[in-house]
């Protein structure tokens, strides 16, 4: 079997360690005769499972007793409703929410809000084609919004919140997704945290969020469904109907894998070296140029391009054949990005650096 290096901005490269550990329990996990995937969610093995994942993720993040984690379907996708059919619905709430965007998921969990409530735009970066963050020092925050929304790290565009916004005292919302356990997280600092797990913790079809108690409805909302009010999975321990058992199964491998590398400052300093590598690199490069404004650049998604479309598809198609997959840029945008979440070894992005050397040598 030959590994390829896996630069996919989700779903993403998964440590070895864990997929191996998977694959060993996959037809009889610890003596129970069954997968995972075959075991009821109600069983005494499952309920150990989901609560040692929860007890680790805790531990991990540092998560304060006053929030509840959550593990949810939908990915994050469908928190883009769920945000403000809960936080509009608390006591006192205007049904106002402000939003930064910063990239598509940004701009898509905005268009979402405001069909449900009041939802204004009060900073973009889309004048440049979301290629930088826009100054947060003093936001236009209205008086009475319920909460301020961010996309913590752009995926596809490669930018990241390196310092988050004054919100002047409203909930800060954020959807870290593609940044997701690769530094530390300030959870006091959020009133909502929420990530799919697919771009840097585990498979697809999984959300953890990450929820400051207060914010959570107390009961039923008008006009929210059932599945999307998040006292209904609080109340039941995210266990309300059949969770994605296997991949909270996962991800648990995965909290204790960062555990075992030294945590989420040593996962910071990790990529923190595996990025400047690559950055140097497309600095000095006479053929390929980073995209995003250097102050903003994501540790974790790095857009670049050659500045000539068809070299950039002959510089994909090269790279897969020498076994550097999934480099092809999103399709809004094209040319190329690597994704460098925590499981991309060191060897991997100086590999890739040394091939996009020859590449240039050659044309």
């Amino acid at each position: 079997m030959a590994r390829v290096y896996n630069f996919s901005a989700g779903p993403a490269v998964l440590p070895e360690e864990v997929l191996r550990a998977c694959a060993s329990e996959m037809l009889d996990y610890r003596g129970s005769g069954q997968s995972v995937m075959e075991m009821s969610h109600r069983s005494a093995e499952y309920q150990a499972i989901i609560d040692e994942a929860e007890a680790d993720f805790r531990a991990l993040v540092g998560v304060p007793e006053t929030y509840k984690v959550l593990f949810l379907q939908g990915g994050a996708s469908q928190q883009f409703a769920a945000v403000p059919l809960n936080l509009c619905a608390l006591p006192g709430a205007s049904g106002k929410a402000d939003y930064l965007i910063t990239g598509q998921w940004a701009k898509k969990a905005y268009q979402e809000a405001a069909r449900i409530i009041d939802a204004e735009t009060i900073a973009s970066s889309a004048d440049k084609t979301f290629s930088y963050i826009p100054t947060c020092a003093d936001l236009p925050v209205r008086a009475d919004a319920d909460y301020v929304y961010i996309c913590e790290n752009n995926t596809i565009y490669g930018t990241v919140y390196h310092e988050l916004p004054d919100t002047k005292g409203k909930p800060l919302v954020a959807d870290v997704s593609s940044l997701f356990l690769s530094q530390p997280h300030d959870i006091a600092r959020y009133g909502v945290l929420y990530g799919g797990v697919q771009k840097n913790v585990g498979p697809a079809g999984l959300v953890i969020s990450v929820i400051r108690e207060d914010l959570i409805p107390a009961g039923p909302v008008d006009g929210c469904p059932t599945m999307l009010n998040w006292r209904t999975q609080a109340d039941a321990g995210s266990l309300y109907n059949t969770p994605n058992c296997w991949a909270i199964y996962v991800c648990g491998k995965v909290f204790k894998w960062i555990m075992a590398k030294g945590g989420l400052e040593a996962m910071r300093e990790h990529n923190v070296a595996k990025a400047k590598i690559l950055y140097d690199f497309l600095d000095e490069s006479a053929l390929f140029a980073g995209t995003v404004r250097a102050c903003d650049r994501s540790l974790m998604n790095v857009p670049f391009v050659t500045g000539d479309q068809d070299l950039d598809a002959a510089f994909v198609k090269a790279a897969s054949a020498a076994g550097f997959v999934n480099l092809k840029g999103h399709r809004s945008v094209g040319g190329m990005r690597a994704s460098l979440y925590n499981a991309m070894p060191v060897e991997g992005v100086e590999k890739l650096v040394a091939f996009m050397k020859d590449f240039e040598a050659a044309h």
